[in-house]
């Protein structure tokens, strides 16, 4: 690849990367957002988490913060570019078999995951929260475009996984590409405010360690404290942090309508 000046990456990156980043988000979002539109005014509706509906201030808050998220990500991104652009750090190539491109997705997914779990965890601590994380848990009743709501230093802190990871995995830009595909889709699942998952997902060796929507919805309705996890529960589980309503929220608000709306069980438990 032909070394690029730092300028050209800026504007490469403002050209091809803002509009890709601006994309992901709110294409993610929005889809998600009708989606959940339309289930309300289905049977699906009693598979709202919260009796509690987000406002127009909270959407208004959470867009204009992911706008701002979305410009530290483009300043991580241009380094990060500059570097690959110079041969100072490398993507992993590609041509790859599948099956080493599937094994590189599996181990970014690890890694994020283990980076989300403890820095998510840190910025939980009484030094770091009010400058870090309080603005996140401004949604108390997350909504798709919760994803990207961050203050500036939790938005920087999310953005370093990707330099990090790369320096120490060079990895192949299709699975760069899958990965920040299926997170956004991930991301904005988690905080969607509607459980979108199966009745039987906690109840299958093969799915309960990935987390449903409900477990995040819990982090932020009150149980600030635990789950702290992003794609799965092991970490949680073996720290002790996840939430011990988990599994009894979850069996709630999948439980048939019909049930739901006889028990009066759309109500939120005490001590969420």
């Amino acid at each position: 690849m032909n070394p690029k000046s730092l300028i050209d990456v800026v504007v490469d990156d403002l050209r091809y990367y803002l509009p890709y980043e601006l994309g992901r988000y709110f294409i993610a979002a929005s889809v998600l957002a009708g989606i959940i539109w339309v289930l309300r005014r289905t049977r699906f509706k009693s598979r709202q988490i919260q009796p509690r509906t987000a406002t127009r201030e909270d959407f208004r808050r959470e867009v204009v913060s992911s706008l701002m998220t979305i410009f530290i990500y483009l300043l991580v991104a241009i380094p990060i570019d500059w570097s690959e652009h110079n041969g100072w750090m490398t993507y992993g190539g590609d041509g790859h078999p599948f099956a080493y491109n599937l094994m590189m997705f599996a181990l970014i997914v690890l890694g994020h995951d283990a980076y989300f779990y403890w820095t998510h965890r840190a910025m939980h601590t009484r030094l770091l929260f009010k400058t870090f994380h309080r603005h996140h848990h401004l949604s108390t009743t997350p909504t798709p475009w919760t994803a990207y709501s961050f203050a500036l230093p939790e938005a920087l802190v999310n953005a370093m996984f990707f330099p990090f990871w790369l320096i120490l995995v060079p990895t192949p830009g299709i699975v760069t590409f899958s990965f920040l595909t299926v997170q956004i889709i991930r991301n904005v699942t988690a905080h969607a405010g509607l459980e979108l998952h199966p009745r039987w997902w906690l109840s299958t060796p093969l799915t309960s360690w990935i987390s449903a929507t409900t477990h995040h919805d819990l982090h932020h309705s009150g149980g600030f404290n635990h789950n702290y996890g992003f794609w799965f529960t092991f970490w949680d589980r073996l720290m002790g942090t996840e939430h011990p309503r988990y599994r009894e929220t979850f069996a709630r608000v999948t439980a048939r309508p019909d049930a739901t709306e006889s028990q009066g069980l759309l109500s939120t438990p005490s001590g969420l």
